[in-house]
């Protein structure tokens, strides 16, 4: 009977965690340029010297669902969205390179070109540093233009070029901060050819429909293991209580 509690418990467990990972998709479903991560279970068996035992559910590392989300119109000079697959260049607080498709960018009052998520931009030697100006623009291949204060309608000048990242999506994974990092740890070489869409912006990729519906379906999965717990426990409790009444 313990194989029975054991395979239903197994079950239950990892329903709780694939429930974890549809909140997490759920929370972000308004978060510019999320990335919604898939449960991945497989099943792992068990097996003794005589017989074939039992196969338990075990999960593999969180998996990301890397397909484009809509694209946005909004407008704003500082805002960009990615024209196909790859990747905007960031600094993390730890110093080391990361990388986002959220193209919310602002200037803080240092200067420095940030994200939504306060993460500095990444240039061609590190983060961008934004002149005061009257005038911001953000080119198609990344490049960022300014005009400075008090100089002439046509003066303009590119201060950087906003790295852009078009990796094997199989060499990157999502860390417990939500940061996107190569596996290796090593930065990423930038992509000349990618192009961006100024004043736009690339909604997250998560289907809230669908994710409520799986919410659902998993909350139930969950109620059925924890059925089948107690059905065991009662099967378990009977046959002790018929060997008492044998015994006697």
């Amino acid at each position: 009977m313990d194989r029975f509690l054991y395979l239903a418990m197994s079950g239950a467990k990892e329903n709780l965690y694939a429930q974890a990972i549809n909140h997490q998709n759920l929370a972000n479903a308004n978060t510019h340029g999320f990335r919604q991560a898939l449960g991945d279970a497989y099943t792992v068996p068990i097996r003794g010297p005589v017989f074939d035992s039992r196969d338990y559910v075990q999960v593999r590392d969180e998996a990301i669902d890397f397909s484009l989300g809509a694209q946005q119109s909004t407008g704003r000079e500082q805002d960009i969205a990615l024209d196909g697959p790859g990747f905007i260049a960031v600094q993390a607080p730890d110093g080391t390179e990361t990388y986002t498709r959220s193209g919310n960018f602002h200037v803080d009052s240092t200067g420095i070109l940030r994200t939504e998520r306060g993460l500095a931009v990444l240039g061609g030697g590190g983060p961008i540093a934004v002149p005061p100006n009257e005038a911001f623009s953000i080119g198609t291949d990344g490049t960022i233009t300014v005009r400075p204060g008090g100089s002439g309608a046509n003066a303009l000048t590119a201060i950087d070029r906003i790295r852009l990242v078009n990796p094997d999506l199989k060499a990157l994974f999502r860390g417990e901060d939500g940061l996107i990092r190569a596996r290796n740890g090593q930065a990423l070489p930038a992509d000349a050819t990618m192009r961006v869409i100024g004043g736009a912006l690339e909604s997250s990729n998560v289907n809230t429909v669908s994710a409520l519906a799986e919410m659902i379906d998993l909350s139930r999965n969950f109620e059925l293991q924890i059925k089948m717990m107690d059905a065991a426990n009662n099967v378990e409790q009977n046959h002790n209580r018929l060997l008492g009444i044998s015994g006697s």
